[in-house]
């Protein structure tokens, strides 16, 4: 079941969790041809003559596959979308072809927005995992996030301040 979340949905400690996915060879060589085209991402064969040992994913491709996975596999949708406006990641093992990929997260705070009071800023941290629960990537993002326009008229900028760190 899909829930539209505001920002005023949103509280500390609040998790997410998505369905997993798998990461194919395919998508790998896909992604990497249009954004990433380094040799151990494009090619299987001269991959195996890399650092790595054979094709992986480039780290942008799961750094895309965790939004995707927060904004289409976690249940959760954002009216209006999410707008990333400050991230640090680390990326902690290779993604191979065949890897089962889902994020775990948490919101870690929350912020009104001072010059748009129609959004918030969430700050999101999470891992994503690979089937065998290994983490593969870090992920901090701060979000922009739309208020709900009919609760923002009713309710404070108190109530939201209560929840930031």
């Amino acid at each position: 079941m899909t829930k539209s979340l505001y920002f005023e949905d949103l509280h500390v400690g609040q998790r997410f969790v998505s369905e997993p996915e798998e990461v194919t060879e395919e998508a790998i060589i896909r992604f990497a041809r249009d954004n990433d085209p380094q040799y151990f991402h494009v090619d299987p064969f001269t991959a195996r003559e890399s650092m790595f040992g054979g094709l992986v994913a480039s780290g942008w491709q799961t750094a895309a596959a965790t939004v995707r996975h927060l904004l289409e596999r976690s249940g959760a949708t954002f009216p209006g979308g999410v707008v990333g406006v400050e991230t640090t990641i680390a990326w902690k093992r290779p993604v191979r072809p065949g890897d089962r990929l889902h994020i775990e997260g948490e919101i870690t705070g929350l912020r009104l927005s001072r010059s748009s009071p129609e959004r918030g800023f969430a700050t999101f941290d999470s891992k994503t995992l690979d089937r065998a629960g290994r983490v593969v990537q870090t992920l901090r993002a701060t979000m922009l996030i739309n208020r709900d326009p009919r609760r923002r008229e009713t309710s404070g900028a108190d109530d939201v301040r209560m929840k930031t760190v």
